[in-house]
This record gives C-alpha cells, structure tokens and sequence, in this order.
C-alpha cells in the first residue's frame, strides 16, 4: 500500500497483493476522495483504504452494482494490510458518531474497533476481518451479522491513593476538596518530600465518576490520538495525566503535521498534574492560558485550525526556589535572590490569575510523619463532593453547565450572590490586594463551592474570607 499526497488532491496506488484471494488485474487507479468542504484539506489516515478498494472492486465488476445499493447508508472504515486483513484505526467513534448525524445507519470496521463503534447507540456495527470475506459475503446474498458488543465492566477501577493515606496536611486536604467539588485549579508549593505529589495523585479518589456522555467525550479523545490501549474500547475512570517538564508545547497542547490532541485534551474531564510546573518551559506553560479560561485549545496550522476539548483540573505544584529548601526550617538554601526571582518568573502573572487556588505544603514533623494514617477515606469525601456537584448540576441544568468553575463572569450575578457583608469584605480585599477582574470573578466562584459543600444556597461572610485565604499571589511565592 503506498500512498501519495500531492498539493491538490490525495491519490492512492492499491497493489494487487491488498486484494489477496480476489481475482484481480495490476492497474493504477487514481482515486480522489477530496470531496467536501474546503476541498483544499488533505485527508489524512489509513482508514480510507478499505472504502477505497471496495470502490474499485465494484468499478471492476468483482462487487456486483445491485449489491452496492445495500451500501447507500453505510460507512467503510478501516486499515488494509497486504494479506487483505482490515486493520484498526485510530478515531473510530468520532467517525461512527459523525455518521449517525448524517443519518447513516451502518458501519464497517476491523474488528478491534468494533467495541468502540458499539458504543453509539442506533447503528449497526458489523466487524469485518479481510477483504476476501467481505466481498464473498456481498456475493453470496446472505447479509452481513450485527456485532455484539462484549459484555465488559464500565466501573472505575481502584486509585495508586487514598485521602486517608495522607498525614498531616490537612490545610492542603481541606484545599483540595474545595477544588474537586468544583473543578477549580490549585497550585502546591512546598520544599521536597511534604507531599505535593501524593496529594495530586490522591484527588482522582475524591472525584465522582465520568457520567456516561463524558466518558463517550473523553474516549473519543483518546481515540483519536490513538492512546486507546488494545481490549480497551471505553474510558471510565476520569483520566489522570501527569507529563514530565521536559514535555514540548505540541506534547502538552496538541499539534503536528496532522493535528493531534495533547496531555491538556487528554486530561478532559479529568486531572492535568504539572509537577516541577517552572521547570517547564515559559512558552509551553504560556500555551495553558486558553484551555484554563475557555475549555479549550486550538491548533493552528497553515491548511487551517482544529480545536480540541481540554475541560481539565490543572494541579500545579512547584519547590519554593530552584534547590527546594527555601521555607524548610531544617534545611538551609544554598540560592541567591536572584535564582529564586528568575525560578519563579517562569510563570508569569496572567498564568497565576488563571489558577484559583494557592496553597502552602510544608514539610512534615516527625511526629506527624511517625503518626498512623488516619482522617477520612476518599469514599467518604467522594460523597461530598459528589453532593455539592448535584446541587451544581441542578442549578446549572438549564445552561449545560456542570460545576462552579465553568461560569463566566456574567453567571456570577446569577447565580453566585453574595450577602451584604461578604461583598464589603471582597471590595475591600480586591482594594487592598490591587486584585484583577479574573481574580474576582474566581475569588466568587470558589466562595461559590464553599458555600455548595455547606449546602447553603447564599454565599455568605466565611465563604468569601476562606476562599480569599486561597487566592494565590505571585508575591506570595517569593520569599
């Protein structure tokens, strides 16, 4: 199989030993499938081969024209090797869920895919193994079989942490609550070893699981940057990404020749955890300011622009100053001002404004560290947060919003009022603190969440104060 890309349209060669067990003739074809509009967007991926030899067998007269009339209403989707066999795609249930809105009704694909094009519902799927078959099943008149779809578990697996694994912290506990319950961004700064990493990875224990529509959401995703791992066909468990800072701007963000989502699309409806986050670099943090105010990113490429879903929790954690040991009172600093300035200017302040929360993670005690695990399980704080999400959920049902975090400004006078007193205390710390626009928007919508995990429908006096403690200034990490 060899294929050929000039600027104008998107031909293929298809040899005769992709044919395999088929009486067929060595020709070349050139086959246009440009199609649509603009037409100037080349068409990229292997699952255009079985379509395209199917459509030449017929033009040959191997698939009888009256047989290609069952096909008025289907979609072909699939790799061939040279022995015939179809093999599967990355992208199945994007396309499967593409026809069905085009009001087709029937898919081919390998057989690996067919799980993954089952999941949409009023279709058939039928799973074809090579060629060969096919074309004799065509021949025969018998009809093609539905698939079955395997009977698999669609529950949440166990998670690496549980909350009550954690000692101590439990300024960082009460934090991270905060934030599952509405999906706000925190950022942990603490010397070595305090445990900002066993907190990041605890929160995916504390989150409630996909609903099914997000799961369809998050695996098409990671469909269509082929990270969907063979036998798996579903993501069901919110997705828990944690890229080394050596990771480049596309790595993070998405791109390439031909677009491809990155860990921030990945991460969708899950957890994005940067630890080390200034020793990324400044261009590849600078590329997180669209997805963590609007939800999504776009990747623009000369052929035009793909934008791709990154609704995710960002945790961030960073060391105080370039060796770590800056507020540990046990552990001298051997950095100047100068390296802590420079380490901490990686991450500039439209960057802060757009994460919600700030919290300090000091290093443990002894006597903490030598005290037995104890405090809540992820189970019992699970049931919280989900509670506070419903009471998000019913107020939003409306708009097809699903938590706090996803409000816009303009929602704020809605749905997120603040009692008199609580308002005089946010003017005067907005005042007082030269705080943006940005921040006071997300200084309300995490009093929001403070005030859904009371169960109390007006945000009062201690919600505001407790969500200003929060409320991370660059300053505050510059000692």
């Amino acid at each position: 199989m060899e294929f050929l890309y000039p600027t104008t349209i998107m031909s293929t060669k298809i040899f005769s030993a992709a044919l395999s067990g088929l009486e067929c003739t060595l020709v070349e074809v050139e086959t246009d499938i440009s199609s649509g509009l603009p037409q100037f967007n080349i068409k990229a991926g292997s699952g255009y081969d079985f379509p395209i030899a199917v459509s030449i067998l017929a033009t040959q007269g191997t698939i009888p024209p009256e047989a290609m009339l069952e096909f008025q209403k289907s979609i072909l989707i699939g790799e061939l090797g040279l022995d015939g066999s179809l093999r599967p795609v990355s992208g199945v249930l994007s396309m499967v869920l593409a026809t069905r809105t085009a009001e087709y009704n029937q898919v081919f694909v390998a057989k690996e895919n067919a799980d993954e094009a089952k999941l949409v519902a009023n279709i058939k799927v039928v799973a074809v193994s090579n060629l060969s078959d096919f074309v004799k099943t065509i021949n025969t008149g018998i009809g093609f079989t539905e698939y079955v779809a395997q009977e698999k578990t669609k529950k949440a697996t166990g998670y690496q942490v549980d909350f009550s694994d954690i000692r101590g912290q439990s300024h960082a506990k009460r934090a991270l609550i905060i934030a599952a319950a509405g999906g706000h961004n925190i950022l942990f700064n603490g010397p070595p070893g305090a445990g900002k990493t066993l907190l990041a990875r605890a929160l995916p224990s504390i989150l409630p699981e996909l609903t099914h529509d997000e799961a369809i959401d998050v695996t098409r995703i990671w469909s269509a940057a082929g990270e969907l791992r063979s036998g798996t066909s579903f993501i069901c468990q919110r997705p828990f990404r944690s890229p080394h800072h050596n990771a480049s701007a596309v790595a993070l963000v998405g791109g390439g020749t031909h677009p491809k989502p990155g860990e921030v699309s990945l991460a969708h409806r899950g957890v994005l955890f940067l630890d080390e986050f200034p020793e990324f670099g400044r261009c590849v943090i600078e590329n997180l300011r669209q997805p963590l105010e609007d939800g999504i990113v776009t990747v623009s490429r000369a052929s035009g622009a793909v934008t791709f879903p990154a609704r995710f929790m960002l945790v961030a954690a960073q060391n105080p100053c370039p060796c770590g040991y800056l507020t540990d009172p046990k552990r001298q600093c051997i950095c100047s001002s100068a390296q802590v300035v420079a380490y901490h200017k990686k991450i500039s302040g439209p960057i802060i404004d757009r994460i919600d929360m700030g919290v300090e993670v000091p290093a443990l005690t002894l006597d903490e560290l030598s005290l037995p695990a104890s405090g809540q399980s992820s189970k019992e704080i699970r049931q919280a947060v989900s509670l506070a999400r419903e009471i998000q959920s019913l107020r939003y049902k409306k708009i097809g919003l699903h938590i706090n975090a996803e409000m816009t400004s303009k929602m704020c006078a809605e749905f997120a009022k603040l009692s008199d007193p609580a308002e005089q205390l946010l003017k005067q710390a907005v005042s007082v603190q030269h705080l943006s626009a940005r921040s006071y928007y997300r200084i309300i919508k995490l009093a929001r969440t403070i005030a859904d995990l009371d169960s109390k429908d007006a945000i009062e006096l201690e919600h505001v104060a407790e969500a200003l403690q929060y409320r991370p200034q660059k300053e505050q990490f510059i000692i």
